[in-house]
């Protein structure tokens, strides 16, 4: 039964828009007929994600009460489940999910986060990951992951975390920000004994590198990667936080062997250094390291958190709002985690409003420890595509306050050039 000051409505069409400058992101929006629109957006494979939310989750939701968010959520994952588990499909349902709640936080008048069941603070502690404006996007059809496009100015922080770590550490402390997220591994992974190649941020992704990259680590790979650790610790000591980078690419021995040589610098986590797909291996990394272990934006759902839970295989969960299933389910996962003891993380290395999902989950969580955030896609990326940004402020992001997300796609977003707009809508 919904409040008697929040009036019936129905879903009357589903929209996605994609643009050639943010080629790994869709934007996702729910519209009704009371004129409420709720958005979101989610990465990587944005044409799959698309088919899914037209050819099959359309059908089921258009002419459907839109805060009926527990049984939406439920019909569509029950028909994924025992088919795919998880990929575009539930990226999609993700998507849809926090759109929902952006709409349900509309009707009521309330920021997402009261009506989850109000705030545990009034703020979150963030981080910076060291991407550029660049990191994540494709400026002529390459990779999207900042290695095929001109640096940007100040924020291209991916360019100074390997070349000035240490410059780049004073000058986020001079904004308050107190942790930075690294990945300097990376490029040994993609191109082992062959260091060099990260100045051209190409080396990671060069299609004629035929090894496969994170079986071994040498000592001379090894140092070198340790360089950045270094200077910071040198430059700002123990103010920094340093979280560590992985993106699932070593084998078990030798992300054994990263994490240890990590342990002098006390990094604040490292963070997939192995993909969490063997959580007996994730535990044996964490039981042979004191380094704190965190796991896993790659994992969705309560049903693949759960196993990394039992089996004690991380000291810290991260969690991203739009890939692993949608403010509906990460509440669900916060819950679960604080049953083990566990604090969460919001990840968002990806779009705006999964951004909001995060920090609207990490207000009302109260296990919750960090939200993840980039500083050039705030300064940069975001403003060109949303009508509010989150307030950063001595390192922290403050609570929203407007209703539902708090934020809107831009109007002239769907008529840029190249955009691609999809809509399926009521008969």
């Amino acid at each position: 039964m919904r409040p008697s000051d929040i009036p019936p409505m129905k879903i009357t069409s589903l929209e996605t828009i994609s643009l050639p400058d943010y080629p790994s992101i869709l934007f996702v929006a729910v519209h009704t007929d009371a004129g409420l629109t709720g958005y979101a957006d989610t990465c990587y494979m944005p044409d799959a994600v698309a088919g899914y939310v037209h050819g099959f989750a359309a059908p089921m939701l258009l002419g459907h009460d839109p805060l009926a968010i527990e049984l939406h959520w439920r019909r569509l994952y029950e028909v994924i489940a025992h088919t795919v588990g998880k990929g575009a499909e539930l990226r999609g349902l993700s998507a849809i999910d926090v759109a929902l709640w952006d709409i349900l936080g509309q009707a009521a008048g309330m920021p997402v986060w009261q009506v989850l069941g109000g705030a545990a603070r009034d703020r979150i502690r963030t981080y910076n990951t060291c991407g550029g404006p660049h990191y994540g996007r494709s400026t002529r059809g390459g990779t999207g992951y900042g290695t095929d496009g001109p640096a940007r100015g100040k924020y291209e922080d991916l360019v100074a975390f390997m070349e000035r770590p240490d410059e780049l550490a004073l000058d986020l402390l001079s904004e308050g920000l107190t942790g930075m997220k690294l990945w300097p591994f990376d490029y040994v992974a993609h191109s082992p004994g062959g260091w060099q190649r990260w100045r051209s941020f190409r080396g990671m992704f060069d299609p004629t590198i035929r090894s496969l990259g994170g079986q071994h680590i040498d000592a001379a790979d090894l140092n070198r990667a340790l360089e950045p650790f270094r200077k910071i610790r040198e430059a700002v000591g123990d103010r920094m936080e340093i979280m560590v980078e992985g993106h699932g690419l070593w084998t078990l021995p030798a992300a054994l062997k990263i994490a240890r040589a990590l342990e002098e610098f006390r990094p604040a986590w490292l963070e997939d250094l192995m993909r969490a797909d063997d959580i007996d291996a994730l535990a044996e990394l964490r039981r042979g390291t004191t380094a704190p272990i965190l796991a896993s934006e790659y994992l969705a759902t309560r049903y693949e958190y759960k196993p990394l839970l039992e089996k004690q295989a991380a000291d810290i969960v991260m969690i991203d709002p739009t890939w692993a299933g949608g403010i509906t389910e990460c509440k669900k996962v916060c819950a679960i985690a604080e049953t083990y003891k566990r604090p969460v993380a919001m990840h968002d290395c990806t779009g705006p409003f999964t951004l909001y999902a995060g920090i609207h989950l990490a207000i009302n969580a109260t296990n919750a420890v960090y939200q993840e955030s980039v500083r050039a896609y705030l300064r940069v990326n975001y403003p060109e595509l949303v009508t509010e940004l989150p307030v950063v402020e001595n390192g922290s992001v403050l609570a929203p306050t407007k209703p539902g997300l708090g934020t809107s796609l831009l109007p002239d977003v769907r008529t840029r050039e190249g955009a691609v707009v999809r809509v399926s809508r009521t008969d």
